[in-house]
Formats: structure tokens, sequence, C-alpha cells
């Protein structure tokens, strides 16, 4: 299994200098990049089947455990603030449940039931597809929620870092992330959980934009929660229309912050302009 194979550069890692570790991990990383170069037919398919199952009302559920499941969790999460979507659209489950995203729980990643349980609760249907990401390709928890929701006829999707991995074997869509062995024997949260979280990336970035969630290449549905974000709705009026910032933000306030809003009742000839 590559990731857990030694890597042969880092065979004196002990007696490297801070520098020249830093240097080795940066090297190291251009295997990440390689890695995202070959998958990206396999990462477009997934994109699309992601955009067409929210298109459709599906939601898109994410299966991990460990430092797979947390990235897929950070991912969901910011699918809301940036998209403007509801919270149940993009949903992770990760082995051991809500403590898991915050800490470590090594054993849960062996409950094959958990994930099934967990699949039922949610009443996943054919809507819906099923994205699996398990760095081994082997992971239990992973591997029978692909073949649950298989069963229910559920498309699925299987993310791993080795080649020939039982998860690349079994889910209906494979995406192999060819990143190789670690810097530190074993520990996937570095090379392999980087490349998975940017595969998240784009699968969830390129749904939103096939799904109309953005113009050019602006967040138009991003929520104004504070004043960072008010900002950037103004900055996006600004961009897309002739307002001037003090209008763009007049017209937001009196609108919700809803920047599609403004951007129509702006594109409408001044007489008929009327906020709120």
């Amino acid at each position: 299994m590559a990731t857990e194979s030694r890597n042969p550069r880092s065979l004196g890692l002990d007696s490297m200098s801070a520098i020249e570790i830093v240097r080795l991990m940066n090297e190291e990383e251009g295997a990440v990049l390689r890695a995202l170069h070959a998958a990206e037919a396999p990462l477009a398919f997934a994109a699309q089947k992601a955009a067409e199952a929210f298109q459709g009302g599906g939601r898109i559920i994410y299966v991990g455990a460990g430092t797979s499941g947390r990235t897929a969790s950070a991912d969901a999460a910011e699918m809301p603030p940036t998209f403007g979507i509801e919270p149940d659209r993009f949903v992770a489950l990760v082995a051991g449940g809500t403590v898991a995203k915050d800490r470590s729980v090594e054993d849960a990643e062996d409950d094959i039931h958990a994930s099934i349980t967990a699949l039922n609760q949610m009443g996943a249907t054919r809507k819906d597809i099923v994205i699996g990401l398990a760095a081994s390709g082997s992971t239990p928890f992973v591997l029978s929620a692909i073949h649950h929701a298989q069963q229910k006829g559920i498309w699925t999707c299987g993310i791993a870092n080795n080649r020939g991995a039982p998860l690349l074997q079994i889910a209906d869509h494979a995406i192999l992330l060819d990143t190789g062995p670690e810097v530190l024997t074993g520990s996937t949260r570095l090379k392999a959980g980087t490349s998975q979280k940017l595969a998240l990336n784009r699968i969830s970035t390129i749904a939103m934009v096939l799904s109309g969630k953005v113009i050019e290449n602006l967040m138009v549905d991003v929520k104004a929660k504070n004043q960072k974000l008010k900002d950037r709705c103004a900055r996006i009026v600004c961009e897309l229309t002739s307002a001037t910032r003090d209008e763009a933000w007049e017209m937001l306030e009196a609108n919700n912050w809803n920047i599609r809003d403004v951007i129509e009742i702006l594109k409408e000839p001044e007489p008929s302009r009327v906020a709120g």
C-alpha cells in the first residue's frame, strides 16, 4: 500500500534540520498537484454528477473517517455561507459522529454498521449521491456506506490514494489520487489529506458553478453574516453594475443583503427602482 510505504527521501527525517524538513515537504507536495492533474477527467465527471444531484433536489453525501472525514466535514460546512444553500444539501457522515469532527476516534472507522444506520436515518434516496473518501481505500466505515448506497440505487464515487484499493473497485466512479508514500510514514493527513481537500474543493465548487450559483467568478449568493461579508457583497454589486459603493451598500441594506435582488433592481430603468 503506497500510503503506508516508507518514503526513501525521508529515511533520515529524524536527523534533518527544520529548514531541510520544510524543503523536503514542499518538494513532496508536488505529488499532490500531479495526482490532481492525472485525475482531471474523473474529478470533472464527479462534479457534474454532484451538480445534477443538487439541481434535482438531492444531496451530496460525503462519507469518511479520520482525516478524510474531517476534510469532508470542512468542505460541507463551507457550502451554505459561500453559496447561500441550505445546510442539508452537502452533508458529511464522519466515523465516530460529531465528536470525531474535532478529535480523533480511531476505532470508529471499523464500524461497518454506523454508516449504514446514518444513511438510513437521513433517508438517503436515488436523488442523492454518496462520495466515499479513504486514503487507504479500505476503510470499513466507508466501504459499507458505498455498498449500502448502491443497494438503494444511489450513485457512488470513491476517492482513494492507493491504486487498486477496494473503494475504487466497488464504487460506481473511481478517483485515484496517487500521492505516494508520506514524508512521515503512514501519516495520511499530509499529502493524501491535502489531495482529498483539493479534490472536494473542485467537486463542490464546480457543482455550484454549473448550478448557477456563480456569476462570472463572483459568489452572488454569499450570506452577509458579518462586516467582512457585507463588504464583499457591496464589492460584488459594484463589479456587476455601475453602482458606487455607497449606492450598493444602501441598496443591499434595503434588500436584506440579497445580491441578486439588488442587481435586478439596478438593471431596471431609473424611475422604476423601488428599494425594499
